[in-house]
């Protein structure tokens, strides 16, 4: 028998509904943890105020909420299930000769267009705002002065002192064991925040401790003769950990930008392991979430044969837990190059979809 649009549309809707209310629920459970936990951070500084540590927490909701994702969807789909079983809706879909596949279909739809648009809505949004959390969070909480770029136009360092800051930028950078050497480099230095005094340009530099050793230097100033050194050497409070660091928050770089943020890191010579990990696990979130809802569902016909919402709420919570358990080993073997990236990203979306199908399987056709 086919399932009729109207029935469908019902269905969807209780799924919606039971999604939408959860993950706004996980979102203010989020939100709250967070502001406690930067009101501790923030008790020995008194520069930052409640309304930053409120700022800084929203800045971070969204990449919360990407990560709470796929359980906001498992248990908006138990809950959705488990109202419909309750009032003997399903059963008597399934009477009519319905199969439990038809009336997921709409479900799984659904779970796929969301998963759609985690990763090129929610997913851009959060980056941005992450990006300047991360911003707010090294000024005002660790106290660094210091941040680094990488574009496509090369590397652009920004740095300050007592006096005043400056901002470097390279055209190529080679990463060594121990430092880092940057060529075809012009440096603009400020006294205070805005008033420049002059530029500094080398063919090459060397970060070494606590300064960069310029090599072949030429120092301009306004309405000064350009000075020309063999070596130079500018103050810096930068540090190979510190450019390294930069470049390991794939969460700040948006599902757009990621193929060529990757192709520039690569182009530096840094490695983009973590970051093709990250892209390829976006790419699998339609699936996770059409696994989620196949894993909700098992859960929710075992409901209604057996009884017992306790049994349905631990079994869920349970599934969460071991889920982000096995996605954080197999995403850790995908880091240590243990296994393939795109293996690693897809294999906790993939198991979750063949365990799904297999337990819904032997639940509906024996």
């Amino acid at each position: 028998m086919r399932l009729s649009s109207t029935l469908s549309m019902y269905i969807g809707r209780h799924f919606l509904a039971g999604f939408g209310v959860l993950f706004l629920l996980f979102l203010a459970m989020i939100l709250m943890f967070d502001i406690v936990e930067l009101l501790r951070r923030a008790a020995p500084r008194p520069n930052i105020t409640f309304l930053t540590v409120l700022q800084m927490a929203f800045l971070k909701l969204p990449n919360m909420g990407e990560q709470v994702f796929p359980f906001a969807a498992l248990c908006g789909g138990m809950v959705a299930f488990w109202r419909l079983t309750r009032h003997h809706e399903l059963v008597v879909a399934r009477a009519t000769g319905i199969s439990a596949w038809q009336f997921l279909l709409p479900v799984l739809a659904i779970a796929f267009v969301l998963g759609i648009l985690k990763i090129t809505v929610l997913n851009p949004f959060a980056s941005a705002l992450l990006s300047k959390y991360d911003r707010l969070e090294a000024v005002l909480m660790k106290g660094q002065s210091s941040s680094v770029a990488l574009s496509s136009s090369g590397l652009w360092l920004r740095q300050s002192n007592a006096t005043g800051q400056s901002v470097i930028h390279a055209k190529r950078m080679v990463p060594r064991a121990s430092t880092v050497e940057i060529g075809d480099v012009t440096v603009f230095t400020y006294e205070g925040v805005d008033k420049f005094i002059g530029r500094i340009e080398a063919d090459e530099a060397r970060l070494e401790d606590g300064f960069w050793h310029l090599i072949d230097v030429r120092l301009l100033s306004p309405e000064t003769p350009t000075q020309i050194e063999a070596e130079y050497w500018l103050e810096t409070d930068l540090t190979l950990a510190k450019i390294l660091d930069s470049f390991a928050a794939p969460e700040t770089v948006s599902f757009w930008m990621m193929p060529e943020f990757i192709a520039t890191l690569e182009k530096a010579g840094f490695s983009a392991v973590h970051h093709r990990l990250r892209w390829h696990s976006l790419l699998a979130a339609p699936l996770l979430l059409c696994a989620m809802v196949l894993i909700a569902a098992t859960f929710t016909l075992r409901h209604a044969r057996r009884g017992g919402t306790t049994f349905v709420v631990t079994m869920g919570v349970l599934t969460g837990f071991v889920f982000y358990f096995f996605s954080d080993l197999v995403f850790a073997l995908g880091l240590s190059d243990s296994i393939p990236v795109t293996l690693a990203a897809w294999t906790p979306s993939g198991v979750t979809t063949l365990l799904g199908l297999a337990m819904l399987l032997h639940l509906e056709d024996g």
